[in-house]
């Protein structure tokens, strides 16, 4: 087993998993790089990553069985190749409490599985909501991921903590209207919305932005990567995970936001890259948008309706 990081961060978090490995027989060693990846304008450039160009570290890391990320290695050419060498990438970057708070379990992992099956089975995605939106994605074209907060199979990624399902529409396969509204939470920002923002969407592609203060933050933050495949929607799914807390991020800012992007019911609408699941948009800006309150239906059947689970195999025993 492999502990990437950077520099001095999650130094604790290195030295943690290395006396986990060592206590369960493994070998353990840790690959440290330096600097921080490269990014143009203070925003959260995926993708990019201190790795890159590292062939001495990339092959050492290519012959491991686990790889534990302390660096966020998603969405780059790295963390690809190193899993189709058929190593499972542990991705473990949030504070302690969260990792507590949301800590994973067997019946987790059949939830989320019951729900990717059901997905991967379905040719349509529809998504509504009471503020205006309806968008469809044509499914198939890509596979789907799921995440329940750790791995046992070779070449397989996840993140501890999550608890979720998604996948990909057809490149040109999006097209309608999404708009979000007020207890939305947009990410990389970390902010609820406050304020509709309407996103026209047109074969795939963001056509237009249009709203008051928060539209104009987004669209001014899109635009300021100055790259045409910023505008590419990307993943679709739903939360599994009733411990991750909507409210979270109201009074704790620590972290990449897995409360958010995991509690139970809410509807994932990203954009951005794709290329995690095999697509060909490779843009740095990528945003992950949980919206409360939605629904959605998979070949006009419905799976989350206004924020709720109403497929028995995917509700946890409480809610059963």
């Amino acid at each position: 087993m492999a502990v990437l990081s950077k520099g001095t961060e999650r130094s604790e978090y290195v030295q943690a998993f290395l006396e986990a490995a060592a206590q369960l027989g493994a070998h353990g060693f840790s690959v440290g790089v330096a600097g921080d990846a490269p990014g143009q304008h203070g925003s959260w450039n995926v993708g990019a990553t201190p790795l890159a160009g590292n062939r001495p570290a990339i092959e050492a890391l290519k012959k491991v069985d686990l790889l534990v990320d302390t660096v966020f290695l998603l969405f780059s050419k790295e963390q690809l190749e190193i899993q189709a060498a058929g190593v499972r990438v542990l991705l473990c970057i949030e504070p302690v409490d969260h990792l507590r708070e949301m800590f994973p379990d067997p019946t987790l992992r059949a939830r989320v599985e019951a729900a990717g099956e059901l997905l991967g089975k379905a040719s349509s995605l529809r998504l509504l909501n009471k503020h205006g939106t309806d968008v469809t994605y044509d499914l198939g074209a890509y596979p789907v991921i799921t995440q329940y907060g750790y791995t046992d199979t070779p070449g397989r990624w996840d993140h501890f903590p999550s608890g979720f399902v998604f996948t990909g529409a057809s490149d040109d396969g999006v097209n309608g209207k999404v708009v979000l509204g007020p207890g939305d939470i947009i990410y990389p920002f970390k902010t609820y919305v406050r304020t509709p923002i309407e996103l026209t969407i047109e074969q795939g592609w963001i056509k237009n932005i249009s709203g008051d203060l928060d539209a104009e933050l987004l669209a001014e933050y899109m635009a300021g990567f100055n790259d045409p495949k910023a505008y590419g929607v990307s993943h679709i799914g739903w939360g599994l995970l009733e411990s991750a807390k909507w409210s979270a991020l109201a009074t704790d800012q620590h972290g990449v936001g897995m409360h958010g992007r995991s509690y139970y019911g809410n509807v994932m609408f990203a954009t951005g890259p794709n290329q995690e699941l095999g697509g060909p948009n490779d843009t740095e800006c990528h945003l992950d948008i949980p919206m409360r309150g939605a629904t959605l239906l998979l070949d006009d059947e419905p799976v989350v309706v206004d924020g709720d689970i109403v497929i028995d195999s995917m509700k946890p025993a409480s809610r059963s």
